[in-house]
């Protein structure tokens, strides 16, 4: 089994689940912990992956998410599931740049690019950040060939740009997942939103999971009916009109939280195309502000979004590691183009009178 086939990532169950492995029990079969009966039944696994794998909820016996200290019994049906179909290609090691922020021998942090798929699906099974690191990191043990998601324990959207971690060794891996499990790693993201946030600062919170009417996107729903809990804290950092430049805390780390968490208050992502934020939402029917617009989502072409810090305890020192990040330069130059509108909004708005 590779580190692929039990995805750590905390937000595997807010997604299509796709069976990855089924080991049905024999009708003789004594009683035995779950953890231990796939150590026994799936090659190359740890139990330790196990028991990860199984408090994301992607061990599941007759279809019900079970914890590792659940005991078999004859012909329960057990399954290996996760958020992506099993994998139709192995993976190609490609000399593709990688802005590596720290490494050593147990984990690494990556600034990544917009744009960058983080790991190989559907149409992506090349030019991903896993590719790369598939080359960069050959000689870790988590990077031999045959591993499709190796050393992944978080993943930020193609389009997202910023710090994501990533582990080289099992021990590390196994950590860094549990830490993300257990909320204690800091994460923050900056965002240009639409509208003017009526307060300075301020909390988010609504289940998210996948939504009833297009799949490809995630909705927020009354708690108690289907998704799972989140929570993402903000604070606007600058206002620069007819969009906000904001800072946000994730207490939570759901699928595209960040971006349904705003679009559900009716302050989408700028440009954000999935959530509706890639149409005049807020400002003027002038000519000319039309065109400012546009020509900010030319120079943005990409939801607004910037995974800025990361913060987490070293899994082998004990340290504490915090790194942060600088805008990419799409992100800098339209903020810089919204400051300057802001500082010339009279002129231009009555410029068409």
């Amino acid at each position: 089994m590779s580190t692929e086939d039990i995805d750590l990532d905390i937000d595997s169950n807010q997604e299509e689940l796709f069976e990855h492995h089924r080991v049905v029990a024999d009708k003789g079969q004594s009683l035995i912990r779950v953890d231990k009966f796939l150590t026994n039944r799936l090659e190359g696994v740890s139990r330790n992956r196990i028991q990860v794998a199984a408090s994301a909820n992607c061990i599941l016996v007759n279809n019900v998410p079970v914890k590792p200290s659940y005991k078999v019994k004859p012909e329960d049906v057990v399954t290996v599931v996760m958020s992506q179909p099993p994998r139709e290609l192995e993976i190609i090691a490609q000399d593709l740049p990688l802005n590596i922020v720290y490494q050593d021998e147990h984990l690494a942090v990556i600034n990544k690019e917009p744009g960058m798929v983080v790991h190989p699906g559907h149409g992506n099974y090349t030019g991903t950040l896993v590719n790369a690191m598939a080359h960069h990191f050959s000689s870790s043990p988590l990077f031999k060939k045959g591993e499709e998601r190796p050393g992944l324990v978080h993943r930020i959207d193609k389009n997202t740009s910023g710090i994501i971690v990533v582990a080289k060794d099992e021990i590390s891996l196994n950590n860094l997942a549990r830490q993300f499990f257990d909320r204690t790693t800091k994460r923050k993201y900056i965002a240009l939103v639409w509208g003017n946030m009526e307060e300075d600062e301020g909390t988010i919170t609504g289940n998210i999971g996948r939504s009833l009417k297009n799949r490809l996107k995630m909705d927020v729903f009354p708690d108690g009916e289907t998704g799972k809990h989140a929570v993402t804290h903000y604070k606007v950092l600058e206002r620069l009109g007819y969009v906000n430049l904001v800072e946000c805390r994730l207490e939570t780390g759901r699928t595209h939280q960040i971006r349904v968490h705003f679009e559900h208050i009716g302050h989408p992502l700028f440009n954000d195309e999935r959530y509706g934020g890639d149409s005049i939402l807020k400002g003027t029917t002038f000519t000319k502000y039309k065109q400012f617009v546009m020509n900010c989502f030319k120079e943005l072409p990409r939801h607004a979004l910037h995974a800025k810090s990361l913060g987490f305890t070293h899994p082998i020192t004990g340290k504490e590691m915090l790194f942060d990040s600088d805008l990419p330069e799409d992100m800098t130059k339209v903020i810089e183009k919204w400051r300057n509108y802001t500082s010339n909004r009279f002129a231009i708005d009555n410029d068409d009178n």
